[in-house]
Parts: C-alpha cells; sequence; structure tokens
C-alpha cells in the first residue's frame, strides 16, 4: 500500500519533503503536483522504477518521458542551450511549458528521442514539486497522469490513491489541481514549433 501525505500547496513541509525523497531515492514511484495537473515520477537512472511507471499508464516503450528540472541552471546540465534558447527558457520557466531540447550526454540514452537525440525539459510552477527537486538535487524523470482508457490528467489525489495505492509507493495530496496538459514546445526548430498547445499561452512565439 502506497503512503499518503497531505503537503500544503503554499508552504511545502519540510520533513515530509525529505521522506518523500527519501522514498525516490529508494527507488520509489511517486506521484506528485505540478502546475497542470498530477504526474507520476522517479529517479533519472531507475530503470525498474520508470518500466513501473510504463506499466501503471500501459505505455509502450516507444514512449518519451519529460526531464522535470528545478531550474535553468539543472535545465543545462541535461540540454544543449543556445543563448536563444536560454532567454526563452529564462523568460517561461518556471511554468506550464515542455521544451523539446537536444540532450547531453548526462541523460540516458534510453531517455533520449532515438533519432533525434532530443530530451524534453520543464520546470514546473508547484512550489511542492520545486521543494521535492530542490531536496532531490536532481531531476525527476516524470509523465502526465493519465490512467489507462482516460483522456485527462487526474486531478483529485483520494481518487488517485484509490486508483493506485497498490501500485506506487507514495502519492502527494497537495490539493486539486487542473486538467490540462503542459504546452509542448520544440526549440530545435527554427522557428520554434508548438507540437502541443496546452495550458502555456503561445502569443510569444509569433514574434519569434
Amino acid at each position: 500500500m502506497s503512503q499518503y501525505f497531505r503537503i500544503h500547496p503554499d508552504n511545502p513541509q519540510a520533513r515530509l519533503i525529505k521522506q518523500a525523497v527519501g522514498i525516490i531515492n529508494r527507488g520509489g514511484v511517486i506521484v506528485y503536483p505540478t502546475d497542470s495537473s498530477y504526474a507520476i515520477a522517479c529517479q533519472v537512472d531507475n530503470k525498474s522504477a520508470i518500466d513501473r511507471i510504463r506499466l501503471i499508464r500501459q505505455l509502450s516503450d516507444k514512449h518519451l518521458f519529460t526531464l522535470v528540472c528545478s531550474d535553468l541552471a539543472e535545465i543545462s546540465r541535461y540540454a544543449t542551450v543556445d543563448n536563444i534558447n536560454y532567454r526563452l527558457l529564462k523568460a517561461f520557466t518556471p511554468g506550464p511549458y515542455t521544451f523539446i531540447l537536444g540532450a547531453t550526454r548526462e541523460v540516458p540514452r534510453r531517455l533520449k528521442h532515438p533519432k533525434r537525440k532530443t530530451i524534453g525539459i520543464r520546470v514546473p510552477d508547484n512550489k511542492i514539486a520545486l521543494a521535492l527537486l530542490k531536496e532531490l538535487g536532481q531531476p525527476l524523470i516524470s509523465s502526465t497522469l493519465n490512467l489507462p482508457h482516460e483522456d485527462l490528467p487526474q486531478t483529485d489525489p483520494y481518487q488517485i490513491q484509490l486508483a493506485l495505492e497498490n501500485q506506487v509507493d507514495l502519492i502527494i495530496d497537495g490539493g486539486y489541481s487542473g486538467y490540462e496538459f503542459t504546452t509542448i514546445v520544440d526549440l530545435i526548430q527554427n522557428p520554434p514549433e508548438v507540437l502541443r498547445q496546452g495550458m502555456g499561452d503561445v502569443d510569444w512565439l509569433k514574434g519569434h
């Protein structure tokens, strides 16, 4: 049975954040809130935990996960960022965007796009998520929490507990969330290309 932590959305309790990170470091799979919806995540380099997420969400081995980072400095370690993209990232992180960038050698091969060698990266504008990432000291491998055969992400932590209490190690209750996806922007393209319109506004791309 999974653990269930109620963490304050504006003032995350440091004790619970540390306990949550301990679960992640032991190979756990967690459910946590972001600025767009609830997500499911694990350590970057834990293949068995990643495989568990694939099983829970019924994802193929071709599904590409998102690397969720704490800040721009961490993004620069895992992705190739030129001066133009640096300014864009600085302006729109944290926020409900997933940016496609070239992956560095720090990213495990199985997490990169097999042909383009890219990675999807984001910094969520959510205090619980950012507190987790800061305490963890490295990114999370993450995916929107869509349960099989459902079109929209999960929004209610109690319903998530009912559905997944025997499949994940921790559910973080940060209150009800939205049910939108992030906006995915491919920064490899010039000009940048919107691959999926979600919660994030894209009017800023018109003048790019």
